[in-house]
């Protein structure tokens, strides 16, 4: 696997574009370097049984068409642009900042998106696809929700059937949008075998889609799976990263320091670090799960402790057991509960480029709470996973000594963070795990 040459950059040097607008509108050009057998180094692949096979590979052939197909995206721009409302905009953090004594973090909103994370970016680019194909329908996995209702969305606005598989776990504990994707038309699923979460989620989706691949299009939720997955939801959340890079050069004239984002399957940090891939003085970090404790096993770390094997039609890093075995994750978000990583992270840890750390459900949710009570943003759970590893990173700078009042005269250090999400799925859960109530602090009479 390569990268681009930092020369054929389009958003780079003498060939920046020369408004925010212009450069905006080159984020969704499909030239990502892609191999044809969707291999990132060891990593990756179609391991498929033969009722699945076949119907990948037709996947496969459309998606290869598709991306260089100038109307296939101009309708994507379009849709981002009217629908979702790209671009997202980035934010500083000041008040959180001024507290960590030298850093500055800024975040890339996606939780503004319609449908309130990224996962609209790439469920628009699978439902043109699925129309383009002929399906009649959609069907998908989904663990937080955020990616059946950004399915069963994108299905809607183009006139496709919709199905989505949920753990039992994750049904009650994402009603809301259980009931939205009810709402947008969509049938829901509740998978009650085994560990009843998303694993489970994503193998019943899957006999459904292989017992009649003819009506539907599997709808991969992140950048995992067979090929063409990994590389297909990584092209269309590259916007992400695209955009993030225009933007903070057109703001601050440079780039950051660091990127960050919350790793389960990977599609939101995959699209953040894409745009920075080919600048080596941007550190890229990914902070999956680490649950109740690394000590615990109770944690969905897949990097940090895990170790090669097949998951899902991919070979990458997974959670097993001595046997090869695949054990069940935790983790206080249903979104990273899943016991493996996107194949290209894998390969991305495995060069050195990116760095992945586990982060903790109680520093999640204390990120959860100072973000909100500071600047006033709820993020998603997900989400708030990246943003305590950001702060830490933040710390661990200024023991460096490389930010705060110890730090050599230059500029200041700066990270951006996807915040994937907002948090409005999760603020009953919250509320529960935090013993809050929805009962007034005061009553006057």
């Amino acid at each position: 696997m390569t990268h681009r040459n930092p020369e054929d950059n389009a958003l780079r040097g003498a060939a920046e574009p020369r408004t925010l607008a212009e450069a905006c509108d080159l984020v969704t050009t499909p030239d990502l370097d892609v191999s044809a057998d969707g291999m990132f180094g060891q990593y990756g692949g179609a391991h498929l049984p033969p009722q699945l096979a076949g119907p990948m590979a037709e996947v496969a052939r459309a998606y290869a068409e598709a991306r260089q197909d100038p109307e296939f995206y101009a309708e994507y721009r379009r849709l981002l642009r009217d629908a979702v409302g790209r671009p997202s905009p980035l934010t500083p953090l000041d008040r959180l900042s001024d507290e960590l004594g030298g850093a500055r973090i800024v975040l890339k909103r996606e939780d503004l998106n319609h449908t309130g994370a990224h996962k609209i970016n790439h469920t628009i680019g699978e439902a043109l696809l699925a129309k383009r194909m002929g399906k009649r329908s959609l069907i998908a996995e989904t663990g937080a929700g955020q990616h059946g209702v950004a399915l069963a969305t994108a299905a809607a606005m183009v006139g496709l059937d919709c199905e989505i598989h949920m753990g039992a776990i994750d049904v009650a504990k994402q009603h809301p949008n259980v009931v939205r994707m009810r709402l947008l038309g969509t049938k829901v699923v509740s998978v009650e075998r085994e560990g009843r979460s998303l694993k489970e989620a994503v193998d019943s989706a899957f006999e459904v889609y292989a017992a009649d691949p003819e009506k539907y299009l599997f709808a991969i939720g992140s950048v995992v799976g067979p090929h063409p997955f990994p590389t297909m939801i990584r092209d269309f959340q590259s916007v992400v990263g695209r955009e993030a890079r225009a933007q903070f050069l057109a703001q601050a004239g440079r780039l950051p320091d660091a990127v960050a984002a919350c790793v389960g399957g990977g599609s939101n940090a995959m699209g953040l670090f894409h745009g920075f891939l080919d600048d080596p003085e941007v550190e890229l970090y990914g902070f999956e799960a680490g649950g109740e404790g690394l000590e615990t096993g109770r944690h969905a770390a897949s990097i940090t402790l895990g170790r090669t094997g097949v998951l899902h039609g991919a070979r990458t890093y997974l959670m097993q057991d001595e046997d090869g075995q695949t054990i069940d994750s935790h983790s206080i978000s249903a979104g990273l509960d899943y016991p493996a990583v996107g194949p290209e992270h894998a390969f991305l840890h495995d060069t050195g480029r990116a760095v992945y750390e586990p982060v903790s459900d109680t520093e999640c949710m204390d990120a959860f709470l100072r973000l909100t009570r500071t600047e006033g943003i709820t993020p998603a759970i997900e989400s708030a996973h990246a943003l305590a590893g950001a702060l830490r990173l933040a710390r661990r700078w200024a023991d460096e000594g490389l930010v705060g009042p110890d730090a050599p005269e230059g500029e200041e250090r700066i990270i951006i963070v996807n915040l994937s999400g907002r948090g409005d799925k999760d603020v009953d859960y919250v509320a529960e795990k935090l013993g809050l109530t929805g009962e007034a602090d005061e009553v006057v009479r």
